[in-house]
C-alpha cells in the first residue's frame, strides 16, 4: 500500500515542539513514520510539501519507509498561511507530475491523504485523475464571515471558505481528530456525516514521559520556584492573554513562573509586543519567560520539568499538548473549547475550566500548586490515559480505514439487470 500524504503549508521535515504549525507537522510526521515502522505489511509513504528553502533536496529518505517530497509553489522562502494559496495551481502541477513518475518506476500512488484545506483542494484533481480515493484532515476550519475569532481561525483568503466547502463535498472521507472537529466540518463545510471517521492523534509515550527519579529539571535560568508552561503558537486563538491574567492574580507568595514557549505566526508579526506590554501593565514582566520554539526532545524535557500545562485556547480541533502533558504526567488546564474537552478528562487528567474568567483560571492554578495530593492524582490519571495511544496504535488504525477504502475503490463497479430507466 502506497499512500500519498500531502502538508502544502508546513513541512513534516522540519517539525519542532512548538511554533507556527508544530502541532499539525507533529501529527503528519508521527503518521507517517510510524506507517513506514508498518512496512512488514506492506506500507510505504510519499509526503509531499511545498519548498520554503531553496537548499532543500528535491527527495530525502525521512525514515525507513518514508520519502519527502519538496514541490516548488510560489518563491522557496517561508510564507504567511495567508500567501500560501495563491500558489495552489503550481502545487498541483508538481504534485501531478511527481506521481506519474512514480508510477512510472511501478510505485503507483494508491491513496492520498490530505491535511489542511490547501493541500486539499490542490490534491482532489490529482487523486480524481490517478482514479483514487482522496482523504482529508482539515485541523482548523475557518470561522465565518463576522464571527469573532474566539469562535475559531478566520478566513485567511477568499478562497478559504468555498475551498473548504469543495472538498467536504468532494472528498471520499474526511479523517478527524475529534468529534468536536467533525461537528465544525458538518456544520460549516456541509460534509456528509457518513464520510467523516473520527481518529484521535497518538503520542510519543517514549520522548513525553514523567521525570526520572534524580533528573535534572530542564530550566532556562536560575528560577528558584516552580513553572508554569503555555506551549503554542503566539497569536490571540491561543489566549496566551487569559494566561497572563490569570498569573497577575495568582498570591504572589505562591506564583510560579509562566513559560511562553513558541513562536509568533507570520500572520501575526506584532502580537509578542502586544503580549509583553500586557504583561508590563498587569506587574507579571519578572514572572514571565519568552522561550521560543524549541526542537521535540528540550520541548519534551521542559513538558515534563513543568507543575502545570496551560492550555486557554479559544477554539482546538484536539489539543495535542494537553496529551503530551498526560503522557509527561503533568496535570494540564485547558478552557472547554472544542476538541480539549476530549484530549482532557475533567478531573481525571486536568482540570477544564468552563469560563474565560481569569479569577477561575488563578483558582485552579492555584489549587494544583498547592495541593500536591490532588496534583498526583491528575498525575497518574493522565498517565493511564495515555495507555495505548502511541502514535503506532494510531496509524495502525489509520491504515486499516486506507486499505478499506482503496479495496473499495478497486472494486468492479455492481452489475446492474433489469429495466434501465429513459
Amino acid at each position: 500500500m502506497r499512500i500519498a500524504i500531502i502538508s502544502l503549508h508546513t513541512s513534516p521535515y522540519t517539525a519542532l515542539g512548538t511554533g507556527d504549525g508544530g502541532g499539525m507537522n507533529v501529527v503528519v510526521r508521527e503518521t507517517a513514520e510510524s506507517l513506514g515502522q508498518l512496512g512488514q505489511l506492506g506500507h510505504r509513504v510519499e509526503l509531499f510539501t511545498r519548498r520554503d528553502d531553496p537548499e532543500t533536496p528535491d527527495v530525502v529518505e525521512m525514515a525507513p519507509g518514508v520519502r519527502l517530497h519538496t514541490l516548488d509553489a510560489g518563491p522557496a522562502k517561508p510564507l504567511p498561511k495567508s500567501r500560501i494559496d495563491d500558489y495552489l495551481d503550481q502545487f498541483t502541477h508538481g504534485l501531478r507530475r511527481r506521481v506519474g513518475e512514480l508510477a512510472a518506476m511501478a510505485e503507483p500512488v494508491e491513496l492520498i491523504h490530505s491535511h489542511h484545506w490547501m493541500s486539499g483542494v490542490a490534491a482532489l484533481p490529482v487523486a480524481r485523475e490517478l482514479g483514487v480515493p482522496h482523504l482529508l484532515s482539515y485541523h482548523s476550519v475557518a470561522a465565518e464571515p463576522g464571527h469573532p475569532l474566539s469562535e475559531g481561525e478566520p478566513p485567511e483568503s477568499p478562497r478559504r471558505l468555498p475551498g473548504e466547502a469543495l472538498i467536504a463535498r468532494e472528498s471520499d472521507l474526511i479523517v478527524a481528530v475529534s468529534k468536536a472537529e467533525a461537528r465544525t466540518v458538518i456544520e460549516r463545510c456541509g460534509a456528509d456525516p457518513a464520510r467523516i471517521a473520527v481518529l484521535h492523534p497518538g503520542v510519543d509515550t517514549n520522548l513525553f514521559r514523567p521525570i526520572a527519579p534524580g533528573e535534572t529539571s530542564w530550566r532556562c535560568c536560575d528560577m528558584g520556584r516552580p513553572f508554569v508552561l503555555f506551549a503554542a503558537r503566539l497569536q490571540p486563538l491561543k489566549g496566551p492573554d487569559l494566561a497572563l491574567e490569570a498569573l497577575a492574580r495568582i498570591d504572589p507568595q505562591v506564583r510560579p513562573h509562566l513559560v511562553i514557549a513558541g513562536e509568533v505566526s507570520a500572520d501575526f508579526a506584532d502580537y509578542h509586543s502586544e503580549i509583553e506590554r500586557l504583561a508590563h501593565g498587569l506587574g507579571v514582566a519578572g514572572d514571565v519567560i519568552y522561550s521560543g520554539s524549541r526542537p521535540r526532545a528540550e520541548f519534551a524535557a521542559m513538558m515534563r520539568s513543568a507543575r502545570l500545562i496551560l492550555v486557554p485556547s479559544h477554539s482546538e480541533t484536539f489539543g495535542l499538548v494537553a496529551l503530551e502533558g498526560a503522557a509527561s504526567g503533568v496535570p494540564v488546564i485547558a478552557s472547554a473549547a472544542g476538541g480539549l474537552i476530549e484530549s482532557v478528562e475533567d478531573g481525571r487528567t486536568g482540570i477544564i475550566v468552563p469560563t474565560r474568567d481569569p479569577q477561575d483560571w488563578a483558582d485552579a492554578i492555584s489549587r494544583l500548586l498547592t495541593d500536591r495530593q490532588e496534583h498526583e492524582r491528575l498525575s497518574f490519571g493522565g498517565l493511564a490515559r495515555v495507555q495505548g495511544q502511541d502514535w503506532l496504535t494510531a496509524s495502525a488504525r489509520l491504515a486499516e480505514l486506507y486499505a478499506t477504502h482503496i479495496a473499495t475503490s478497486a472494486a468492479p463497479a455492481p452489475a446492474h439487470h433489469g429495466e434501465t430507466g429513459r
